[in-house]
């Protein structure tokens, strides 16, 4: 007679230390990540309502030189400050981070157009430069801009 040997084979997967490190160390980079665009949008927050609102907020002299160049006048530089300061404090509030990146990537558009046009390119690096930040914030907060239109939606 002849005796079948079963297999050993378990039934349900054994987790081994491996594939619980590459887990553990892909959360820590998630985690990494989100910390690191954090902070990128609170030194965005910062840079847009310290360094570039309120200088035309408070009609500096050279921002008031400035559009006085281009022709737009205090109106244009009060409204445009506002814009940024806005910006910035939006760029703190979950809900609206998308959209506030969205807004003040737009206004980089317009800043790089000036540049180009008024100034001969000085400084038209600038806007360029954080308009690559800002996009990544509005790509990655996206999921937020759902939630903003329920909240729209239900007033």
């Amino acid at each position: 007679m002849s005796e079948t040997v079963a297999s050993a084979a378990p039934t349900t997967p054994v987790t081994s230390a491996a594939s619980h490190a590459s887990t553990s160390s892909r959360g820590g980079r998630w985690r990494a990540a989100r910390i690191a665009l954090r902070s990128v949008q609170v030194l965005l927050a910062l840079f847009y309502g310290i360094a570039s609102a309120l200088p035309k907020l408070i009609a500096h002299p050279t921002a008031v030189e400035s559009f006085d160049k281009i022709g737009w006048g205090s109106g244009a530089m009060y409204t445009i400050g506002a814009l940024e300061l806005a910006g910035a404090v939006a760029l703190l509030i979950p809900v609206l981070q998308s959209v506030a990146a969205i807004a003040l990537g737009t206004l980089m558009v317009g800043a790089f157009v000036v540049q180009l046009t008024v100034f001969d390119g000085q400084n038209a690096a600038t806007p360029l430069i954080l308009l690559v930040p800002l996009a990544l914030i509005a790509w990655v907060r996206r999921g937020h801009n759902g939630e903003l239109l329920r909240l729209v939606r239900r007033r």
